[in-house]
């Protein structure tokens, strides 16, 4: 049963925003918690052990884990709700993350332990994005926000997050170590799992929950995933795209600062101007992104993702290197919470939690093997080597996949039936 708060955030009187608020300050601390993770782990990896291979190996640890948690997790959203799932997602992330400071900084911490609790703490990330993201469509008809902007403030958080956690991220390991820093990740989960306990009913009505076989809840949502053209293709997309970019971001912008710079703070300076671009784009897309086509968005994001890594091929100033990022960025900004937008449309309510997760899993099958590869390629034949052959495999793969007719059908609105 509700509880009596939450029987008044759900007073069907008028709008209130208040919980789809919580749900966005709650992710954004979340992935602020997480963006300095990003920055932390791979420099305490390259810190301590002075191996790129096994930086590389700690990322693919990342990763992991995503594609099955997704595809399973996904069931268990539409079976116990999206609001449980987020909860638990949070808690355990945050426990896993506490783990790593707390052994190095006690009885020590052996390699294989790091790698254990990275896998632990990044296990239900898809589970716990694709049930904040389920949330969206009843939290904003609650307090009478459109959808589009609602799903640009969520991706925008990530951006937020990207720019102010990085930056922050070299100056805290400057100060305080690469290990200390994990501590705060840990913490930001936690904060999420209370604001969300707290702010945000539980919207699902129970009588709704699945009563099908596991297994068949798993068949459904991939069965519809596979004959729906559109969604299918964001799918390959995000697979194709997040296994040539990951290594950059998971790896390469990491030895590449270091063996060149030497300090944390740049590596965060990188990222955040990155995620300065990404914020520009999310926030125009969210402003004007119902007057441009959408076909041309995606298009301009697969033609540009490879901008940002080719200065790291050559001695050029580090300005240009942060311009180029900067325009990435920029080309990228529109595109999650536009794909977010037309799997909403299009997903029926019933299996969004199941192809939600699917799709954010088959776009985490590939760099859990892509990464380590970057790692030894940069050990055996050298960093410029391997961004000149990452960087051009990107360049080729989305010009290719900019030409799929299923772009043209954007538009169309399926299941979700949630079209302007």
């Amino acid at each position: 049963m509700q509880s009596a708060w939450q029987h008044v955030l759900v007073s069907p009187n008028a709008p209130n925003k208040l919980p789809i608020a919580a749900l966005l300050i709650a992710n954004a601390v979340s992935l602020i918690g997480s963006s300095l993770t990003m920055i932390a782990v791979p420099w305490f990896v390259l810190t301590t052990t002075g191996s790129a291979g096994k930086a590389g190996l700690t990322g693919a640890f990342e990763f992991l884990p995503a594609f099955f948690a997704g595809i399973l997790g996904g069931a268990v959203i539409d079976r116990i709700g999206p609001r449980t799932a987020a909860l638990i997602a949070d808690l355990v992330s945050g426990l896993s993350i506490l783990m790593i400071p707390l052994l190095y900084h006690t009885i020590g911490l052996a390699f294989w332990q790091l790698l254990l609790f990275v896998f632990l703490g990044s296990m239900l990330s898809i589970p716990g994005t694709t049930a904040r993201r389920t949330m969206l469509p009843d939290l904003s008809a609650l307090g009478n926000v459109r959808l589009e902007r609602v799903n640009a403030i969520l991706e925008g958080n990530q951006n937020v997050a990207m720019f102010l956690g990085p930056p922050l991220a070299g100056v805290l390991i400057a100060v305080m170590g690469a290990s200390n820093v994990l501590w705060l990740d840990g913490a930001s989960s936690l904060i999420s799992v209370v604001t969300v306990l707290c702010f945000v009913p539980d919207l699902r009505n129970r009588a709704e929950r699945l009563a099908t076989s596991f297994v068949t809840e798993i068949k459904e949502g991939l069965t519809w995933l596979w004959h729906d053209q559109v969604v299918r293709m964001i799918a390959i997309s995000l697979l194709s795209m997040n296994a040539l970019t990951s290594p950059f971001f998971g790896l390469i912008f990491a030895v590449y600062i270091k063996n060149r710079y030497d300090d944390p703070r740049i590596l965060g300076l990188v990222f955040s101007i990155f995620s300065l671009g990404l914020l520009a784009g999310t926030t125009l897309y969210g402003v004007f992104g119902i007057r441009i086509p959408r076909r041309a968005l995606v298009v301009l994001f697969l033609l540009g993702a490879s901008i940002a890594y080719w200065p790291m091929a050559t001695d050029l100033p580090l300005i240009v290197l942060l311009v180029c990022a900067a325009i990435t960025g920029l080309t990228d900004g529109p595109v999650n919470p536009l794909f977010v937008t037309v799997r909403l449309e299009r997903i029926p309510p019933e299996l969004r939690g199941r192809v939600f997760s699917a799709t954010s899993a088959f776009a985490q099958l590939m760099p859990a093997a892509v990464i380590p590869i970057a790692g030894l390629m940069i050990q055996q034949i050298g960093l410029r080597p391997t961004v000149l052959i990452f960087a051009s495999a990107t360049l080729v793969v989305g010009s290719i996949l900019s030409l799929s007719p299923a772009w043209t059908r954007l538009n169309e609105a399926r299941g979700g039936g949630l079209m302007p």
